[in-house]
């Protein structure tokens, strides 16, 4: 299974829950899942994560092997799964889709969060250019929707959309 987290300039969400991801497949013992990451802007392409989630993340225990990259077309034919942080991500990489079937791949990160079902479908908010309290909160956000992302990949259920289908 492949898998892509999306962000907007790809230095700070996506590369967090790429790490975090990562980590959390291994963990579990899914080592046939492949995780990337991109944004859906170019700002940042060949750069590394922004200090502040490198820093956080490595704290943590995260390895950051990528630099960023943009999504492109392409991605949805390659990528099972393109987790994306907030509803902005969400439509311009489903604007890329050429289709329904593609379209669907693309899934918000807060739908796999553990309370997801009882407080709604929440977006990781933009640390970048906040304090580090806001990328240590990213960091709680991304690591609790992981948990749903490889049990659902365990149970083989990414395949379903917020409704249900």
């Amino acid at each position: 299974m492949r898998i892509m987290t999306v962000c907007l300039g790809n230095i700070c969400r996506s590369p967090a829950a790429e790490a975090v991801l990562r980590r959390a497949f291994t963990e579990a013992g899914l080592d046939d899942v492949e995780v990337t990451s991109a944004g859906t802007a170019d700002y940042h392409v060949g750069e590394r994560p922004h200090e502040l989630t490198l820093a956080v993340g490595t704290e943590l225990g995260y390895e950051f092997p990528t630099v960023g990259a943009q999504v492109r077309a392409e991605d949805l034919d390659t990528q099972d799964l393109l987790l994306v942080m907030d509803e902005s991500n969400l439509a311009d990489v489903q604007a890329l889709a050429p289709d329904s079937r593609r379209a669907a791949k693309v899934r918000l990160l807060g739908e796999f969060a553990s309370d997801a079902a009882t407080a709604g479908v929440q977006e990781v908010p933009d640390p970048w250019g906040k304090p580090r309290p806001a990328f240590e909160a990213m960091y709680r956000q991304i690591e609790d929707a992981a948990a749903g992302v490889v049990a659902a990949v365990r149970e083989r259920r990414v395949a379903e959309g917020r409704d249900g289908r």
